[in-house]
Formats: structure tokens, C-alpha cells, sequence
């Protein structure tokens, strides 16, 4: 197997909020968590799960604006905390970020026009202003934008759907081989998001980018991914196809997150699929599962020990007691599971 061109290896993210550590101002973000970007061909891969599950969390250590309390984040197999700067700045140029809020992107003062030059002049990606007027042109037009419209305007004076689209032909002027979405849509009209994540689909499809999208929406994540990575309290619950996990989870957790997906039958309840938790689980404290107070499944070896993630499918595994019959994946194994595959177009799940 080829180096991968982003890994996160065993991943554990500790926070302290004060000067010593303790176990009761020590919050753990990320556990032991990997995930895998292979260098063959361009995926899609979403990172999904409730808030305070660990995606953003995911997001700021790839792009290295954290660094790991241990394991390691490596890109073409080099540690991006140890990279030169001739390293460093192909891994920022090459792994592209497009955030949640497009406005705080933005400074007020200046045109839209200055986050379109500023990352072409860093990284000295044209020969002169011509060449880079036509690339950004060419940028804005792959995202539906029309230059004469777009240039030369404040950030207030475009919409909240115009502004994250500039940071989508943003990112791909930089021609990046993987971009970062984390919750690009989540603050766009509902009008406008089928049509940005469409955009990053072919993104991903006609222009070989590597996409990970970060999401607690798994609607949006079905729609727009192959794989998916479904974290509950920074570790890594079910992993794989993201046709299987949704269709058919295999994790409690991943289970609960599907049956609260919106329904159109309105003789229907939301949430009336919700697992039920039995009495005996309440308020006891684990030092296994993280999901063992909220699992209805949960046996006595959930609450005294760490499920290891069961390979459960050829592209999917589930970090759950409930298939041990099942060979065990490392973790740093779960790029095996994450493929390719040819995928439907936008449609909701019925």
C-alpha cells in the first residue's frame, strides 16, 4: 500500500484548563482516533457526530492549528510537526480549509477581491497581475459566480451564500489536493446548499480533490460522500461506506444518530426510533465505552473496557462489544476501509 497523503495516527487531544493536571480539569477532545486521506485516487469522507463529539476538534489538528497530546498527524508521510519550511508550505497550499462562517473569514475593510489575491501572492502562484485576474475569474466562474458581479464588492454587500462560495474558488485557486469543509453549509439558505455542496462534489469528482467534510448533518453527508467517520466523545464509533453506515448502522450510536434524521411522513414522530435506556445504565460511570450509559446493549465488558473497532464489513468497521465475533482492525488500519465508489446523485434519503 502507497503512503497516504494525509493520516492521522492514533490521535489522543487533551485539553487542561489549568496549571496542573487532573483528572477533573483535563477534557479529552480526540481518542486515540485515525483516519486516513489515501494518495491513489480523491475521496470523499465525511466526519460526522453530535456536537462536542470531537469533528471540529479533528479538523483544527489536520490543519495543524493544534498540535496532538500523542500520535501523529503526517502528510506524505511526514510529520507536520516536524516538516521544514519547504514541507510546510506545500502541506498549506495542498490542504485547503473552507470554514462554517464565511463573514468572519472576511475583513470589512477590504473588497472580496483581497482574500482572491492575497493567497496567490504568498504562495506566487502567477507571473504577473493578467494571470492572476484570469485565474481568479476562472476560479469564481467553476462556482457559479459571475466576476463582474462578485469583484470590487464589500463582504456585507453579497450574500452569506456568495461569500462562502468566493472561499470555496478560494481554496481552489491554491489547486489543493485535499479541502477541509467544516460546516460549509450550515449557515447558507437551504436554497443554497444543495448547489455549494454540489459544487464540492465536483470539486472532489472532476478535479481529483480529496474531500473531508466535517457534519453532524448525516443527511448532507450521504448526499455528498463515499465514507464517513461517526465520532461519539472524540472516538471513532463506526467507520466505513457511507452507504452501509446510514442504510444499515451497526453501532448503537450511529443508530440513535439515523433515527433522528427529519422524516417527511408526518404521521410519524421524530425521534420515536429513539433507542430506549434501560434503568440499570443511569448514572453509572464507565471506564469503557463511551457510549455505554446511553446504549441499550451495553454488557458488563462495555463499561470495563475500550471496544477495539471490529471489521464487521470488507469497507466497514464498528467499535462495538456487539460484533467481536468479528476480525479486529487497528485503527491505524481504517484507511482499508474507506474506497471509492461510484455514488448517486443528490437525492434525500426516503
Amino acid at each position: 500500500m502507497s503512503t497516504p497523503l494525509l493520516e492521522l495516527r492514533n490521535v489522543t487531544k487533551e485539553f487542561v484548563s489549568g496549571v496542573r493536571r487532573t483528572a477533573a480539569n483535563t477534557t479529552v477532545a480526540l481518542r486515540d482516533a485515525s483516519l486516513v486521506v489515501p494518495s491513489e485516487f480523491s475521496t470523499a469522507t465525511a466526519v460526522a457526530g453530535e456536537s462536542g463529539s470531537g469533528k471540529t476538534t479533528m479538523a483544527r489538528l489536520l490543519l495543524g492549528f493544534i498540535k496532538p497530546t500523542s500520535g501523529q498527524i503526517l502528510y506524505k508521510g511526514v510529520d507536520i510537526t516536524k516538516m521544514n519550511k519547504a514541507q510546510r508550505w506545500e502541506y498549506r497550499r495542498e490542504v485547503q480549509p473552507i470554514f462554517q462562517d464565511p463573514f468572519e473569514v472576511y475583513n470589512p475593510f477590504y473588497r472580496v477581491d483581497h482574500v482572491l489575491t492575497t493567497p496567490l501572492r504568498n504562495f506566487g502562484l502567477y507571473q504577473g497581475p493578467g494571470e492572476a485576474q484570469k485565474r481568479i475569474e476562472e476560479s469564481l466562474e467553476m462556482v457559479g459566480l459571475r466576476p463582474r458581479e462578485t469583484l470590487g464588492r464589500y463582504p456585507h454587500e453579497l450574500s452569506g451564500g456568495q461569500r462562502q462560495r468566493i472561499m470555496v474558488a478560494r481554496a481552489l485557486l491554491l489547486r489543493p489536493r485535499i479541502i477541509m469543509a467544516d460546516e460549509p453549509v450550515s449557515m447558507v439558505d437551504a436554497s443554497l446548499r444543495a448547489t455549494i455542496l454540489d459544487e464540492l462534489r465536483k470539486l472532489n469528482t472532476e478535479f481529483e480533490i480529496s474531500l473531508l467534510y466535517i457534519t453532524h448533518d448525516l443527511t448532507t453527508a450521504y448526499q455528498v460522500c463515499d465514507n464517513i467517520v461517526v465520532l461519539y466523545q472524540g472516538s471513532v464509533a463506526e467507520a466505513g461506506s457511507v452507504e452501509k453506515v446510514i442504510r444499515d448502522p451497526r453501532h448503537p450510536y450511529t443508530q440513535l444518530l439515523v433515527s433522528s434524521i427529519p422524516v417527511t411522513d408526518r404521521t410519524k414522530r421524530w425521534g420515536e426510533d429513539d433507542l430506549p435506556i434501560p434503568e440499570a445504565s443511569a448514572g453509572r460511570t464507565t471506564s469503557g465505552c463511551r457510549f455505554a450509559p446511553r446504549c441499550p446493549y451495553a454488557m458488563e465488558e462495555c463499561w470495563s473496557q475500550l471496544p477495539p473497532l471490529f471489521r464487521t464489513d470488507d469497507d466497514r468497521v464498528a467499535s462495538c462489544f456487539l460484533h467481536k465475533q468479528a476480525p479486529v482492525l487497528p485503527s491505524e488500519g481504517i484507511g482499508d476501509v474507506f474506497r471509492r465508489t461510484a455514488h448517486e446523485p443528490i437525492v434525500p434519503i426516503s
